[in-house]
């Protein structure tokens, strides 16, 4: 089958190994002084590891590989013995755990304006997206940012994803395209979580600007998993 998959430019490389722990599924390993993939199957694609490389060697293209099987890379025990960095278990200190008390209701609207929101259900030429600020937004996003919809929400039209779960990558990137070109968006601004596969979802928006016959800005928002804004500012799309 023709998909994404993770390219290394062995020229660029120097086997510093900043890479590896960059990539949750353990896919790259440094062999004879390079980063190289171990095999088409342990790689899904998504790109986690690219802003890792100080050197720029590594890249996504689109080739004939075999499909990315998360069983196999279980099995073959590749990934380390912690796990992907996303999926480790976290306990914080807040106020989450507080005996529940009564109070009046305040003052919280939800911002939502429309409805579906998950990628693969909407419509790329629905009224609610037509020169539209598009908020694309990891699916945990909401739940770690108590603010997220006065912050985030409020004035955009809003569709998640989550790049490390979700099947129908290629699809996302067409759809994204579409909505760039037919539905005239006017900005995206991509809200992901710090993990390190959650920038699978930048991915999907560069591969779909480069699909696109118009740029479009993009901004960057990173949230912690304790909900901060770690980053948040406009990135250089590969539509400009």
């Amino acid at each position: 089958m023709k998909r994404t998959i993770v390219s290394i430019d062995e020229n660029l490389c120097t086997g510093c190994g900043e890479c590896i722990p960059g990539c949750p599924e353990g896919a790259l390993q440094v062999i004879d002084g390079k980063a190289r993939l171990v095999s088409d199957l342990f790689c899904d694609g998504l790109g986690a590891c690219i802003n890792t490389c100080p050197y720029g060697a590594i890249s996504i293209e689109e080739r004939e590989a075999e499909p990315y099987d998360e069983r196999s890379v279980m099995e073959k025990s590749i990934v380390p013995a912690a796990g992907c960095p996303g999926s480790a278990a976290r306990q914080f200190s807040s106020t989450c755990h507080e005996p529940h008390v009564e109070q009046a209701p305040f003052p919280s609207i939800s911002r939502l304006a429309h409805w579906p929101v998950q990628l693969h259900l909407v419509n790329p030429q629905a009224p609610c997206y037509r020169e539209a600020d598009l908020l694309l937004a990891a699916d945990c996003a909401a739940f770690a940012a108590g603010d997220f919809h006065e912050r985030f929400m409020s004035g955009r039209s809003l569709a998640i994803a989550c790049p490390k779960l979700d099947s129908g990558i290629d699809r996302y990137i067409e759809k994204l395209a579409a909505m760039i070109d037919m539905a005239g968006l006017t900005s995206i601004t991509v809200a992901i979580m710090e993990v390190p596969c959650c920038g699978g979802l930048m991915t999907i928006v560069e591969q779909a600007l480069a699909r696109a016959s118009r740029p479009v800005p993009v901004r960057l928002v990173v949230i912690s998993v304790q909900g901060d804004v770690l980053s948040d500012g406009a990135v250089v799309s590969a539509g400009s």
